[in-house]
């Protein structure tokens, strides 16, 4: 098995691990909340956990926008974006295509109420030799309205001229 197949495997068992911790939070068939979460439960995976903020409207102009805020980010989301994330919104982070194609994504996760799952190409800040390998999960304080996402990210590929691949530190 080549060594990107192999990260790659990796990746898809660390997001059946989060999946499942995750799922095992769930009330029948009531969404887990944010005080549901117990760091212990995932700390292998902490370093590229985030918690994304839900905010309904946020203009107040009743067209039913949603933005998403970064309350956490790990601490080995770092190497990622080159800076620290916590705190900022999409746009703060992405370029507009990038910020298009999340929006899309995070928007499904909160209408549809179900975990969201892809592969997001680094290209757009420079780097189209990798890719995160997403996972986002749904949270809601009343069990129903999603008011937080729950993600984790494996990051695959190789450096610009490095032979290895891999899963590096997100």
């Amino acid at each position: 098995m080549n060594a990107q197949l192999s990260a790659s495997a990796t990746a898809a068992r660390a997001h059946q691990e989060m999946f499942a911790y995750w799922a095992s939070l769930r009330r029948g068939a009531s969404l887990p909340s944010r005080l549901d979460l117990h760091p212990s439960g995932i700390k292998r995976m902490l370093p590229t956990v985030s918690l994304i903020d839900v905010k309904r409207d946020p203009n107040g102009a009743g067209d039913g926008a949603i933005d998403y805020r970064l309350r956490l980010a790990g601490t080995g989301l770092y190497s990622v974006y080159g800076r620290e994330i916590t705190g900022r919104t999409l746009e703060d982070v992405y370029n507009t295509a990038a910020v298009e194609y999340w929006r899309r994504e995070l928007d499904k996760v909160v209408t549809e109420r179900r975990p969201g799952v892809g592969v997001h190409s680094l290209a757009w800040k420079g780097s189209p030799h990798m890719s995160i390998l997403w996972l986002r999960l749904p949270l809601a304080r009343n069990g129903k309205d999603v008011d937080m996402i729950l993600g984790y990210d494996a990051v695959v590929g190789s450096q610009v001229g490095d032979q290895q691949s891999g899963i590096r530190a997100a």
